[in-house]
């Protein structure tokens, strides 16, 4: 399986999947952190997570999938959100939880 369809399953097959630095229980920079905090407030206890530092196809790759340049980079039921500071945005405004509870 190519790389571009390795990241479609990965981002169909699950509602709410982040690409970040590190996981979960240790990010590994800061916006990737700022990212899971987001998502903790916004209600969703066990997003799915890809550690892009693991593996170097993934890192580029979805750079290249969603046209965005830096990572984390979250998706939700299959779209393309945005990163950090869109999510900051989004949570902020109260529009980043109605999509995830929706």
């Amino acid at each position: 399986m190519d790389t571009q369809a390795k990241i479609q399953e990965i981002v169909s097959s699950h509602p709410v999947v982040l690409f970040m630095k590190g996981n979960a229980q240790f990010p590994q920079c800061g916006f990737s952190g700022n990212a899971i905090n987001i998502l903790r407030a916004s209600g969703v206890e066990k997003p799915h997570t890809v550690n892009v530092l693991e593996d170097a196809e993934i890192r580029q790759g979805i750079k290249e999938f969603s046209n965005w340049p830096t990572i984390p980079q979250l998706y939700i039921n299959g779209e393309f959100i945005g990163g950090s500071d869109i999510m900051t945005e989004m949570f902020q405004s109260g529009e980043l939880q109605k999509l995830v509870t929706a």
